[in-house]
C-alpha cells in the first residue's frame, strides 16, 4: 500500500471526452485529489462523485483538482457525468494500470463470490507529486468534506 511521502506514481488516462489526463503533468502546479471508486452508476460512487463535484470550487480555491478514477470506460463516465451532473473529470482505467499501480485493484468478496475488483481508496497528492495522505476503504458518505479538511491543512502548511 502507498503511504505518506511516497512518491505518486505517474500514470496517463482518458477521460469522459476520451482528452487524455496525465498526473506527472500536474506535478508543480496544483495539489490532486485522486480517487478510485469501483464502478459508474451505484449508489456509494455517485454519492462521493456527487459530493466531490459539489465542492469542486471549494477544492480549486486551496489549489487543487479531484479526479475520480475507476475501470469503467469512457463512454460509461461520459453517461454518467451527463446523467448525475457532475463537473470532476472521471478517468477510464479500462486495463487496471493505475488501479494496480496505487495497489487499489484487489480481490474482494461480492455475494460469496470472490472476484478483482477496486477497493475504494483516496489519495492526496502534493503539488512536489508525494502521497500527503493514503485513505483505504472509505465510506462514501461525509469522504469529500474529511477529504477537503485534510486539502485545508496541506495548504495551510505550504504556506507558513
Amino acid at each position: 500500500m502507498l503511504q505518506s511521502g511516497d512518491i505518486a506514481p505517474a500514470f496517463s488516462l482518458p477521460d469522459a471526452d476520451m482528452e487524455i489526463f496525465d498526473l506527472a503533468s500536474q506535478v508543480g502546479k496544483q495539489n490532486v485529489v485522486l480517487y478510485f471508486y469501483p464502478r459508474d452508476n451505484t449508489p456509494g460512487c455517485t454519492l462521493q462523485a456527487a459530493d466531490f463535484s459539489d465542492h469542486e470550487d471549494e477544492f480549486a480555491r486551496y489549489d487543487c483538482i479531484v479526479v475520480g478514477v475507476s475501470p469503467d470506460d469512457c463512454l460509461t463516465h461520459a453517461e454518467f457525468r451527463d446523467k448525475e451532473g457532475l463537473s470532476i473529470r472521471l478517468l477510464s482505467d479500462t486495463d487496471t494500470e493505475a488501479c494496480r499501480l496505487y495497489k487499489v485493484w484487489q480481490e474482494r468478496e461480492v455475494d460469496g463470490v470472490r472476484k478483482m475488483g477496486v477497493r475504494r481508496s483516496t489519495f492526496i497528492i502534493d503539488k512536489a507529486g508525494r502521497v500527503r495522505h493514503a485513505l483505504y476503504d472509505v465510506m462514501p458518505r461525509g469522504h469529500a468534506a474529511a477529504v477537503f479538511e485534510l486539502v485545508k491543512e496541506l495548504e495551510s502548511r505550504n504556506a507558513k
